[in-house]
């Protein structure tokens, strides 16, 4: 289906999916390599009417999305996701070329994407409610009652770069199987990618018609697909300062947020370090640093700050940086040219205020490279702020009680981690860590799709994961039968 598309050469051409109808313009938005600038997709130029007429249509599709029988919709996940894992080479392709996701890791973006459409299919099974004993106190008398889960109706999905089709299909698939409709916006710098996925959805045979919706565009066409009175519920992953927009321009709808991150982990001095040390290079430059629970933050016991510090700056120096078209790369480009400079511009400052740089900080090819900071204190910005480039600090503390405090003084709230082998610090730290998830003796960059997803304080609010979020798509009816 998409074999075409398998070409680092081929330039290819995005549509807006109006419903089951799809059309092109003339005016299109050229997306550009992040790793050598050639053009790869177009995208069509939208504006807030293209977004009003989407939502009209979904309004008029939600009727019968909500009428579909739960068997049509549970084998509508389970085709796009067979015919996603059919078309892996062509979907990993297609993220090497539109955000320079290294080939290998591209691939097992795709896998992950099939894998979350199939446990929302599973997930179907159990979205139900219960019965309720309305006699339960005096001022109550025997009934049947219970309550059931419902469609809200429209969802508004806007997604970001860093993982343009898994992330699609986190917010899609259990929208579009708990009964609804869908206007998706997906990122401008991955339209192709988006709308590949989407075409897999539009193009099953057990289609629910009109039920999903692609346009393209920036703030122009998120105002209006948020400001609209249509959907009932608004599905963001980005940016706080675009999530805070967001929530005062929604109305009264539900609003789920997935905003930003400062990823933070302590090393125990009980801990085994080479394998901390191992597995922090992976979570600090995994995905070029760009996920929102990237390893930022590692407070290190005093004790084995120095040979903690010297196995992290080896094992960041293994990592290839380069082509995303080659198998053994680890890490490519950041997105594009700003964020490259922000990111030379915190270390630059970092290294005024006294930090060090025992790995990476000179460009490689161009690209921005792994990056190991030393000797960071609290009042550097590269600790303060989400740096979302492959960077990470590393500050010595003298015990865990002064890591956590630490830890927690920050603005985000999504996931923390610890290594040890002291049993009752994991204890301590699963009570004080203020965040959305904690993770022990691994990196709080580790996400399985099946879980419950998302953070505290400016990190956002509500839940992803296929379950949570089909709690997120429904609403609840009371019944009582007298």
């Amino acid at each position: 289906m998409f074999g075409i598309f398998d070409s680092k050469t081929e330039v290819a051409e995005a549509k807006i999916f109006f419903g089951s109808t799809q059309e092109s313009r003339e005016a299109k938005t050229q997306r550009k390599s992040p790793y050598d600038g050639a053009v790869v997709s177009t995208a069509p130029v939208c504006n807030a009417e293209d977004a009003q007429k989407a939502l009209k249509i979904a309004q008029m599709a939600s009727r019968e999305a909500k009428k579909s029988p739960l068997s049509q919709r549970i084998k509508w996940l389970e085709d796009v996701a067979m015919k996603l894992e059919t078309e892996k080479e062509a979907f990993a392709m297609m993220l090497a070329k539109e955000v320079a996701k290294p080939i290998a890791f591209a691939r097992i973006e795709v896998e992950r994407c099939a894998e979350t459409i199939k446990i929302t299919a599973m997930e179907l099974a159990n979205l139900h409610g219960e019965t309720i004993p309305t006699d339960l106190m005096p001022s109550g008398k025997k009934t049947t009652a219970f309550f059931r889960r419902e469609p809200v109706g429209v969802v508004v999905a806007i997604t970001p770069f860093n993982f343009p089709l898994n992330l699609v299909a986190h917010k899609i698939a259990p929208a579009l199987g708990a009964g609804n409709a869908v206007v998706l916006k997906p990122t401008p710098e991955a339209p192709m990618s988006a709308y590949m996925l989407s075409q897999l959805f539009v193009e099953s045979p057990y289609a629910v018609q009109d039920a999903l919706s692609v346009v393209y565009g920036d703030a122009e066409v998120g105002s209006a697909l948020v400001t609209s009175d249509i959907p009932r519920v608004i599905s963001f992953t980005g940016s706080v300062p675009v999530g805070n927009i967001i929530t005062k321009q929604a109305g009264i709808k539900k609003v789920s947020l997935e905003l930003g991150g400062n990823a933070a982990t302590y090393i125990d001095k009980s801990a085994d370090l080479a394998l901390a040390a191992k597995r922090c290079a992976y979570g600090a430059f995994y995905n070029s640093g760009q996920v929102c629970i990237s390893l930022q933050r590692i407070y290190v016991n005093e004790d084995v700050y120095e040979q903690f510090a010297e196995l992290m700056a080896e094992e960041t120096r293994k990592l290839k940086v380069g082509s995303p078209y080659e198998e053994d790369t680890f890490m490519g480009p950041l997105i594009d040219e700003e964020s490259k400079h922000r990111a030379k511009s915190w270390v630059a400052s970092a290294k005024n205020e006294g930090a060090r740089v025992i790995a990476g900080g000179d460009e490689v090819g161009g690209i921005f490279p792994p990056t190991v900071m030393a000797d960071v204190t609290d009042e550097m910005k590269i600790v303060c702020e989400e740096v979302f480039a492959p960077i990470v600090s590393l500050v010595s503390v003298p015990n865990y009680d002064t890591a956590i405090e630490k830890m927690n003084d920050s603005p985000y709230g999504l996931q923390f981690s610890i290594f040890t082998n002291d049993l009752k610090l994991v204890q301590c730290f699963i009570d004080d860590a203020e965040c959305g998830g904690v993770v022990i003796n691994d990196i709080p960059t580790l996400r399985f799709d099946v879980q419950p997803y998302g953070g505290a304080k400016l990190s956002g609010v509500g839940r992803e994961g296929p379950k949570w979020a089909l709690e997120e798509f429904t609403e609840i009816k009371s019944v009582v039968i007298c």
